[in-house]
């Protein structure tokens, strides 16, 4: 008889996904600067820095369930900031209770969240 084999190549994935999650992690906590967060906070939309560049790319990789969002309250006036349920259906839920005058203000508002989110893990 023999023995049962087990593919643990799925576990070898998962193990390597989370290793290079967290090397990723260490090195943006270590590009977050004052100079990155102020080059957003200009201009949230067009071309950055490559610090900048990988930064954002790493916040919009993010798995849809619980992805921040900007609604429209009042066109040209207010915005605010919402979570994606990920799920076809099920409506997105308010962050906080902060309305933003511009979408620009408000991508920047999701911008500062993430970082926060990724100097606190």
């Amino acid at each position: 008889m023999r023995p049962l084999e087990i593919d643990t190549s799925q576990d070898r994935e998962v193990v390597f996904r989370e290793r290079f999650d967290t090397y990723r992690r260490e090195y943006l906590r270590e590009i977050i600067t004052p100079e990155v967060i102020e080059e957003h906070r200009r201009s949230p939309w067009g071309q950055h820095s490559e610090r900048l560049e990988r930064l954002l790319i790493y916040i919009r990789q993010q798995p849809l369930t619980n992805k921040l969002a900007v609604k429209v309250v009042e066109p040209f006036k207010a915005y605010r900031i919402i979570a994606l349920s990920g799920h076809r259906g099920a409506a997105p839920r308010p962050v906080g209770e902060e309305i933003f005058p511009s979408a620009r203000e408000a991508c920047h508002g999701i911008f500062l969240l993430y970082v926060q989110e990724l100097l606190e893990s």
